[in-house]
């Protein structure tokens, strides 16, 4: 309420007993006493993770480590009545400086304010009352002096480019940031590890396409001049016939992509991608037992203001309140305040004070995917009218390099637009869920990622779909071609298969997104944010900051200049889409692991210098896993197996080859494969003013050939779908089927093969209960055991008549109040003994 001028800040204090109160609220597991000791695997495990050990010394972190890493303490919800059983031995380091904030937030959540019917400091940061509330770093993070505080630990062996080789010092993470920060860098980390495996075999299955080339028999027909294989012209009027050995280059660099070995590194992705799950699985589990998240009920959350303001705007209209004394309006609306509290629990927003949001939501992302597919035929129409127009050039070179510049200038604009549309769908994603007013952060945020991940999908492999699955495929043939706007051809694919321009388009779209979006725009942005603030600053505050030059900033100053952290969301979310790339095209494009590799190692330290330099330091959050995103690896892993065999069967040769080597060859090898290929077709039958105006061909062109299965023009059913395309199309299903169907087999299988929970972790977490269980027995025996010793000497009193029965009972409630605090609870606790 007092307005003050300038900047002005409230530090909060969270003293002993608020603490402790808070912590038994919110059931915090803290160490107890008991410390037992980690069993370790033995035999031939132990041997080889000592040598692992050993072999990555240099590759640790130097960060503080627990004294005795083979002892663990046991850990137990805090509780006041048991607190004589933890281990307690300063009040003011007992609870560290991340759990000391978690309670600090949750208080400030719930408390109310002097607004009707308003709860928590969200409220009034949305009211404009507090501009931010946040815990404080510990301390400067550079800076030579000897104070090493963890945020300079972290800084110096993480946060570094020049730490890049380094394994992540998780623990300490989790320490300083929470669970969830904590378990979003082990995430991060183990999908880099494992980028490791899948880089080194799609380098060789690049490589094996790059010594098998000079051996591939259609390429060298191919190139083969002696061939002379004369093509039907790829425009009406201003193309003219050519030879199909003009496309040697494309055919020779598409066997770099589409050779045998892509069919075996898609079984392999798929079933690496299975193995990355479930070894997340694990890890999570390992994480989950040593961070004591085991066991972790989900915590009731705070109704969001936003969804409070509406239930109270509800009520309002709803429930009007009658009365004609002004006293008695006073007093009723005092009354409906406190009432509200009691029946908020009763009342709630139904599906029918969501529908207009619900409809709003439909209907814009329905649109929304609409401009999605609407900026790709606009490409499209691009790619048509650019390859016409370059066509009708009088320049030799411009005609010769037609499709190599609509391809080269259409991915650019593609991934033009994929950037700025990506900008545009995260906000709108943002407004669509805060018109749906869901109760809780946590359902706010489930239903944000998954709007967000579906219109950024969307927009994301759209133009890669077009290309893999649609372009080429609706063509016609000569002199039935499919027209667009009357007077452009429908585009087709290279002589050599879509499959080239789907790798040239899956990787400039791929690496511009991560060089682009991912890297530019994480260093630059902020930069900019942080400029613009500075000189705001500035502005609004000129004297101050002349005065206060002289004096040190405090560090509340310092992280005030800081940008506030506003989730992991956009972090999940361009590493979940990079997974898709990975996963999703990996038969035309086997180099992606390794692009997503480099990616990684500067991602992995450019979100941890942003995390640790650049932010104000965010409120702990306990989770014990990554939520819903899993639910969508999960979901892009089984897709990915879909479209991989989908790329295999329709978009690359590799069916059409072991047709012609198993049933169509005579002498059983890939000889004569390019002339089966390609059909016939009588240039007299092309239409009237669509020939060759000026063709540098003999006149005695009378058949041109075009890539497809159909019937010669000597066959009674001239043009027609011949027998190969009905036999090539039913194997191409048929792969598919076998395909699919095989990798899920294996997928399933390893699945199963591999224990979600690890062996060690599973029976260290039954010692543990067993422990637990132990200790609080022998504690309760030994509190017996000192009661009935005083009961028998209060017994020994009354029989020699020393003291009356009020003064035994003065005595006993004198003792449970001894100020130690070790034995609180006696007093309720004897009924039950």
């Amino acid at each position: 309420q007092n307005k003050s001028q300038g900047l002005s800040f409230v530090r909060i204090h969270a003293p002993w007993q608020v603490l402790s109160r808070e912590a038994e609220l919110l059931k915090i597991k803290m160490p107890t006493k008991k410390m037992y000791e980690i069993t370790e695997e033995g035999g031939i495990l132990k041997t080889l993770n000592e040598v692992w050990c050993k072999l990555t010394e240099p590759l640790q972190p130097q960060v503080p480590q627990q004294e005795n890493t083979k002892m663990k303490s046991l850990s137990y919800p805090f509780s006041r009545e048991k607190i004589y059983l933890y281990n307690i031995k300063d009040k003011d380091t007992f609870f560290d400086n991340a759990t000391r904030s978690r309670i600090v937030r949750e208080i400030l959540k719930r408390t109310s304010t002097k607004a009707r019917n308003s709860m928590g400091i969200s409220t009034l940061i949305a009211n404009n009352v507090y501009d931010a509330a946040y815990p404080l770093h510990d301390g400067e993070y550079e800076g030579q002096n000897d104070d090493m505080n963890e945020r300079k630990v972290l800084y110096r062996e993480w946060a570094r480019y020049g730490a890049f080789y380094k394994f992540q010092p998780i623990h300490l993470i989790r320490k300083y940031f929470g669970e969830k920060i904590g378990l979003y860098f082990a995430w991060l980390g183990l999908y880099t590890e494992f980028l490791i495996p899948s880089s080194v075999v799609g380098i060789i299955v690049f490589l094996y396409g790059c010594i098998t080339i000079e051996s591939d028999i259609p390429s060298k027909e191919m190139c083969d001049q002696h061939n002379a294989f004369t093509m039907c012209p790829l425009c009406d009027k201003f193309c003219d016939y050519w030879n199909l050995s003009s496309a040697c280059a494309t055919a020779r660099a598409s066997h770099l992509f589409d050779n045998p070995a892509t069919v075996f590194f898609s079984i392999f992705m798929a079933l690496w991608a299975t193995m990355f799950l479930e070894q997340w699985k694990r890890l999570q589990m390992r994480l989950s037992y040593f961070w004591d998240l085991t066991g972790l009920e989900e915590e009731e959350e705070h109704p969001r203001p936003e969804y409070e303001t509406k239930l109270l705007q509800k009520k309002l209209k709803n429930k009007p309140i009658r009365t004609e004394n002004p006293n008695e309006l006073c007093h009723a609306s005092r009354y409906f305040v406190c009432v509200f509290c009691l029946q908020d629990e009763k009342e709630k927003l139904t599906c029918r004070d969501r529908m207009p949001g619900y409809a709003a939501n439909f209907g814009l992302i329905l649109f929304m995917i609409m401009l999605t597919f609407s900026a790709v035929f606009g490409v499209i129409v691009y790619r048509i009218t650019t390859a016409a127009a370059l066509s009708f050039s009088t320049n030799e070179t411009t005609r010769s390099n037609v499709r190599v510049t609509v391809t080269a200038t259409a991915v650019i604009i593609n991934l033009v637009v994929i950037l700025i549309l990506d900008e545009i769908y995260g906000a709108v994603a943002k407004w669509l869920t805060e018109i749906e007013i869901p109760k809780t952060e946590k359902t706010f945020e489930e239903r944000l990622i998954l709007k967000a991940f579906l219109l950024k999908f969307v927009n994301s492999y759209a133009p890669i779909f077009y290309v893999a699955f649609f372009k080429g495929r609706f063509v016609g043939r000569p002199g039935r071609y499919v027209y667009v706007f009357e007077g452009y051809r429908m585009e087709e694919c290279a002589p050599g298969g879509c499959l080239m321009e789907l790798c040239i388009q899956l990787s400039i779209i791929m690496l511009g997104k991560q060089l682009i979006q991912n890297n530019l725009f994480e260093i630059g942005i902020p930069k900019l944010k942080k400029l613009f603030r500075k000189l705001k600053d500035e502005r609004t505050e000129p004297k101050e900051t002349d005065t206060n030059q002289s004096k040190d900033p405090q560090q509340w100053d310092l992280d005030y200049t800081l940008e506030p952290f506003t989730g992991l969301t956009p972090e999940y979310m361009e590493m979940i889409i990079q997974f898709g790339f990975v996963t999703l095209f990996v038969a035309s494009f086997p180099l992606a692991p390794l692009f997503a590799l480099l990616n990684n190692i500067i991602e992995v330290r450019l979100d941890a210098k942003k995390f640790v330099t650049e932010l104000r330091r965010p409120d702990t959050v306990r989770a014990k896993d990554i939520g819903i995103w899993y639910d969508i690896l999960s979901g892009i892993g089984k897709l990915s197996v879909i479209i991989n065999a989908f790329v295999i069967a329709v978009t690359s040769d590799f069916i059409p080859r072991l047709m012609y080597q198993y049933a169509y060859s005579q002498n059983g090898t890939m000889h004569g494969f390019i002339n089966h290929t390609l059909s016939y077709f009588n240039v007299s039958h092309l239409k009237a003013g669509t020939q060759p105006a000026n063709s540098l061909f003999a006149q005695d062109v009378l058949f041109c050939r075009f890539k497809d299965y159909r019937e010669p023009p000597w066959s009674p059913n001239q043009y027609e779908f011949s027998k190969q395309y009905w036999a090539v199309l039913s194997a191409r299903l048929a792969f598919v089927i076998l395909f699919q169907n095989l990798v899920m087999f294996l997928s399933v299988l390893v699945d199963w093969m591999i224990p979600d929970i690890p062996k060690d972790i599973s029976q260290q977490i039954k010692k543990e209960k067993t422990v637990l269980v132990d200790f609080f027995l022998k504690e309760e025996h030994e509190k017996l055991k000192l009661i009935e010793s005083f009961m028998a000497h209060d017994k020994r009193k009354h029989r020699s008549g020393t003291k009356s029965r009020k003064g035994r009972a003065a005595s006993f409630s004198q003792f449970n109040r001894s100020p130690k605090g070790s034995f609180t609870s006696f007093s309720s606790q004897h009924t039950v003994v």
